[in-house]
């Protein structure tokens, strides 16, 4: 006789444990009763059935270690697409114009802290833009007090944020990383970081003072590229002494910044693999550098779209998952395409609390 009453029973706890609500639980569990379904599984139990959480050939639904679900550690959310700049690589273009009600914003929030988020990084587009900055400063003060996250951060061109922003919100952002590609205003506008008469360089200078001020750390995140490879910034980004000066080569992603659907044509742009390689052993001096290839960079990252959905750059282009709001973290995230061991192999888990930093304000 065939044990199909416990594998069923394995079955029900196994979908009943991954409700939001029972997520903690479930993974105190979910050893135990994975080994409950393997110990009384009798194969052949019917053509073409499969064991709970086992996936047919050729599905999209990718995990880090098999069954077990992944945890949202670490996130990046892009609440907008919309930036005052034109960057000719950049790979999160204007596509829509949509963001999301604050408070849908927060309940997604909710849901990925109760998967188990630790560090939210707000992104875009340029996040600054929404409401002249007021959105981005509810949500990080959201994620840090409601929340009690121990890491909240942004990405930024740097170029919208005011003092008053700091004192409104300051006390809630453990990291503030501005993009920075080039220490030539020339290059800046080359590559489509300029607007005006403002200087991109010396807004760097003033968001370094302001940073420290208001005890936010202070990160620089920089694409190389075509224009820049060859550039020496060496004696400017140990001036600057960030926390991190994130490198990153230049990437294509098909219907972004490639192909014939994408807003921005970034080909001209591409290095090989070799520049990229001179370029940071022409900068190993520098201590705080974190290098991401291309490789380190495309199954990495947790991303969430405008929608909260989980973007999957497996393929070389996004494919957007279900939105968490509609489905939930756990069954959105099977989709994401995230690469666990790559994330820890990059260094994306670090001391990403201010608190931890022992910074020398």
């Amino acid at each position: 006789m065939r044990m199909l009453l416990p594998s069923a029973l394995a079955a029900r706890l196994l979908g009943a444990f991954r409700q939001p609500l029972l997520h903690s639980l479930w993974r105190g569990l979910a050893p135990l009763l994975y080994w409950l379904r393997a110990a009384f599984w009798w194969p052949g139990t019917g053509k073409g059935q499969q064991p709970v959480g086992e996936r047919a050939e050729g599905s999209q639904e990718e995990e880090a270690d098999g069954d077990l679900p992944i945890t949202p550690t670490s996130v990046n959310y892009h609440f907008t697409r919309q930036c005052n700049y034109r960057c000719g690589f950049c790979f999160h273009t204007a596509k829509t114009s949509f963001v999301l009600p604050l408070e849908e914003a927060k309940r997604g929030l909710l849901l990925l802290k109760e998967a188990g988020m630790e560090k939210i990084n707000f992104s875009g587009g340029e996040p600054f833009l929404q409401d002249r900055g007021e959105y981005l400063g509810q949500l990080v003060k959201f994620c840090k007090r409601e929340l009690l996250l121990p890491s909240v951060s942004i990405v930024s061109n740097g170029s919208l944020i005011r003092e008053k922003w700091f004192r409104d919100y300051g006390d809630y952002l453990d990291i503030l990383a501005i993009s920075c590609d080039s220490f030539d205003e020339e290059v800046n506008v080359l590559i489509g970081r300029g607007q005006g008469k403002k200087n991109h360089v010396e807004n760097l200078q003033k968001l370094r003072k302001w940073c420290n001020d208001y005890r936010v750390a202070f990160k620089i995140n920089s694409v190389i590229n075509r224009f820049n490879v060859d550039e020496d910034m060496n004696e400017q980004i140990k001036a600057l002494n960030p926390v991190r000066w994130k490198v990153f080569q230049c990437l294509l992603i098909e219907g972004e910044n490639c192909g014939d659907d994408a807003l921005r044509e970034a080909q001209r742009f591409v290095i090989s693999d070799q520049e990229f390689e001179e370029f940071l052993e022409r900068h190993k001096g520098v201590s705080c550098l974190v290098p991401e290839s291309n490789q380190k960079m495309k199954d990495s990252y947790l991303i969430l779209d405008e929608y909260m959905r989980f973007l999957n750059c497996r393929s070389g282009r996004k494919d957007p998952s279900m939105s968490i709001l509609d489905v939930g973290v756990e069954e959105a995230i099977k989709f994401s395409g995230f690469d666990e061991r790559m994330f820890l192999k990059r260094g994306g888990k670090y001391v990403w609390s201010k608190a931890d930093l022992k910074l020398d304000w």
